[in-house]
């Protein structure tokens, strides 16, 4: 068993594909200059993760339970679910809400819940790994559709002749790309074929749309069901699916990463209440986001850096290609002091590996002229 693993260990290596746990914690150590890292990597886009507690907040965590004891279904509910559920459902329009521990968990629990064996799931090429395990766990017909390519999507839902409802599901700010789908083109060819549109919003919650309530909300889009993250724009952590009044009492018995885990802790989720509630109220914040976002998107176009076209908002994706070539550009960017990350296949495909810069609203106002300094070296070497 040690002999198959250390050889399996080699062979990443060898293709420049593995991970050390160490290279995580970086950010915790001075940046090679002493001072701070310049953060350029991190999902943290409105720097709420970053925050100090604050006494207030302190003082309001008082009396919290550390741990639910339980799942949600075994006596592991308390007040402190329910409201945070309430404010999710309220911020993002949804009829109801349901907390899960990732967002993550909750494609992976949602899509086998919602999908029968005479269903059809239409996945976009580049959805997040978490919908791809979801897809597999359903026991429907899964049609991958090439990336925001409506045509196909309306194509494949033309061929469904199940009883069983079909879904259309697509991230609302892809998290690798950086673009966004039609979703008002998509919203109508699924009520056109009596479809059911499914929108992971995990990177654009909180960054997009009126008081930061997602893409279909700027898109003026109402999908059937909205899958969110609260680790990055949020700054926290957990999931949650935001949906009907009868979805989640369905979830709630049959999404099994839902039923089959522990309750998030009752002290966390207060603590995630107020960040949403600093999230909903951080327009000021997404303000600056936009316009560093803009600002480095016409900084790299100006040098001629081959940032991925389409992409919009903060996630800027730098592809160049083999790993060799991502790997060193990011010790370049690093030893300038920009924490970035160089991200590869099985994360994005082959050939396709690329820094990934992510736009932060407490970014300093030096921050892109050093980003696009140091691209050109990295790009250069």
């Amino acid at each position: 068993m040690r002999d198959w693993i250390r050889t399996r260990l080699d062979e990443l290596a060898a293709k420049q594909l593995l991970r050390d746990p160490v290279d995580s914690e970086l950010h915790q150590s001075l940046a090679p200059s002493g001072g701070a890292w310049l953060d350029a990597c991190s999902n943290d886009y409105l720097g709420l993760g970053a925050r100090s507690v604050s006494r207030e907040t302190l003082d309001a965590l008082a009396g919290a339970r550390v741990g639910a004891g339980a799942s949600r279904l075994v006596q592991g509910s308390f007040p402190d679910h329910r409201e945070l559920e309430a404010e999710l459902a309220d911020w993002l329009g949804a009829d109801s809400c349901l907390l899960t521990l990732s967002a993550f968990a909750a494609n992976v629990g949602l899509l086998p819940a919602i999908a029968e064996a005479d269903s059809l799931i239409v996945s976009d090429s580049l959805n997040h790994a978490s919908i791809v395990d979801g897809c597999r766990l359903a026991r429907a017909k899964v049609v991958v559709t090439p990336h925001l390519d409506v045509e196909a999507v309306e194509a494949a839902l033309a061929t469904h002749t199940g009883a069983a409802p079909a879904w259309v599901v697509v991230e609302g700010l892809f998290s690798m790309d950086g673009d966004s789908p039609d979703l008002k083109a998509l919203r109508s060819s699924c009520d056109r074929f009596g479809a059911g549109l499914v929108v992971d919003e995990a990177h654009s919650v909180g960054v997009r749309g009126p008081g930061g309530s997602g893409e279909a909300a700027a898109q003026g889009v109402r999908p059937d069901v909205l899958v969110a993250g609260l680790g990055k724009a949020v700054g926290t952590q957990g999931g949650l699916v935001a949906c009907s009044n009868e979805l989640r009492q369905w979830l709630w018995n049959r999404a099994r990463s839902f039923v089959f885990s522990t309750a998030p802790s009752p002290l966390l989720t207060r603590l995630t209440l107020a960040n949403v509630r600093a999230a909903r109220a951080a327009d000021a914040a997404r303000q600056r986001l936009a316009a560093r976002s803009a600002e480095l998107r016409a900084a790299l176009a100006a040098r001629g850096l081959p940032a991925l076209p389409g992409a919009e908002g903060p996630i800027l994706p730098i592809v160049l290609g083999s790993n060799e070539r991502a790997l060193a550009a990011m010790q370049e960017m690093r030893r300038r002091g920009i924490l970035v990350q160089a991200i590869r296949p099985p994360t994005v495909p082959q050939g396709a590996a690329r820094l990934r810069l992510t736009a932060h609203a407490d970014w300093p106002d030096n921050a892109v002229a050093r980003i696009v300094e140091g691209l050109e070296a990295a790009c250069a070497s």
